[in-house]
């Protein structure tokens, strides 16, 4: 599911700046590449896991380098499930929601 009333896509932030202030509100930058970076939250519900992901492209330079400028991209969640991975099309709890939604507002307070 596509986190629609994100306020913080578009925005652009240095890799460092951007590790810091993803790793304090619990991100941890997971997946990446030259030119694309995705970081992941965990929530956990009960016995069910859910991650909210947000994508990153590169707009300026290269992810090794710290310098590189990030654009911020779609913020989605998904549920976690063996052994295929997460699943964007399951129901998310809306007490799930909430948590993403004020982890989205708390990184739009450093970044836009």
């Amino acid at each position: 599911m596509i986190m629609d009333n994100s306020a913080i896509k578009g925005a652009k932030s240095e890799l460092r700046y951007l590790d810091d202030v993803m790793d304090r509100s619990g991100f941890i930058r997971w997946q990446w590449e030259y030119k694309r970076a995705t970081y992941d939250c965990k929530i956990r519900e009960g016995s069910d896991t859910y991650y909210l992901r947000i994508n990153t492209r590169a707009v300026e330079g290269k992810l090794e380098d710290p310098h590189a400028v990030l654009a911020i991209e779609d913020a989605y969640i998904g549920k976690a499930v063996f052994p295929h991975g997460v699943d964007y099309n399951a129901p998310i709890p809306d007490r799930v929601l909430q948590t993403a939604q004020g982890k989205l507002d708390q990184l739009k307070s450093v970044l836009v």
